[in-house]
């Protein structure tokens, strides 16, 4: 194991400071999943990422991708999708459903930009998800839902900490589906005034959204401020976004 810090009982991090270079953002290993300690985790800018048979490993990397939300670029084919497919997008009205299809993608790295890499890794576990559940029945942990007819056909999750969603994965099996639900996310948090999509890494993907990066630094400093944002109780309810596309 590297010089990392390990985690205690109790739900603290070291600071992000002492993120290793490389591999880009390692900060702790150990403790647990539980909500407490994942909420404090977002809240200082961390996030869990770890393969099936790793420990837990907790991430702060340097530079951060973050999608600004009037810089979310719709191209016209992503347009024209939204015009004609006759998708229905909802919010936060199957969240079990959006995280095992995503749990079913290998992936490379994390993030909501990585559809589409594959690799063997698979990092959604069942422990995952059981922990992500638990933050959605606490009201942190969110989703969109994409549709056409009665079937679920792209989604994304990810963990609100005030004005951020820290977005974490995303899917999709007809094409534009997991764009189409950030283009409804976008929207959505434009509507209430939200402040930015936290991306952690930046992707070749989520780079032709709109996604940009930013020193860890000032991401730390936009988040401190962002998440104070008092949010309303209505914007995460379970509702209909379609109007929104």
């Amino acid at each position: 194991m590297l010089e990392l810090f390990k985690l205690d009982h109790t739900n603290r991090f070291p600071t992000v400071d002492f993120a290793l270079i490389e591999p880009n953002g390692l900060l702790a290993y150990g403790g647990d999943l539980s909500p407490t300690r994942l909420i404090n985790a977002y809240e200082s800018g961390i996030f869990p990422w770890f393969g099936e048979d790793d420990p837990y490993l907790w991430w702060s990397p340097d530079p951060r991708g973050i999608l600004e939300l009037e810089k979310f670029h719709a191209s016209k084919s992503l347009l024209k999708t939204i015009k004609n497919a006759q998708y229905h997008v909802t919010l936060n009205n199957n969240f079990l459903g959006v995280i095992h299809q995503c749990a079913k993608i290998p992936r490379k790295a994390t993030g909501l930009g990585h559809v589409g890499e594959t690799s063997h890794l698979t990092w959604i576990t069942e422990e995952m998800i059981n922990a992500y559940i638990k933050l959605h029945e606490a009201g942190y942990a969110q989703s969109i839902e994409v549709w056409h007819k009665e079937a679920l056909i792209g989604g994304l999750y990810g963990v609100t900490i005030g004005g951020v969603f820290c977005g974490e994965s995303m899917f999709h099996t007809k094409t534009d589906a997991s764009k189409v639900a950030l283009f409804a996310l976008v929207q959505h948090m434009r509507k209430y005034e939200m402040a930015f999509i936290d991306c952690q890494m930046e992707t070749p993907h989520l780079s032709s959204l709109g996604c940009e990066t930013m020193p860890r630094e000032k991401f730390i400093s936009r988040l401190e401020v962002s998440k104070n944002l008092h949010v309303a109780n209505e914007v995460w309810r379970p509702q209909s976004l379609s109007e929104l596309i």
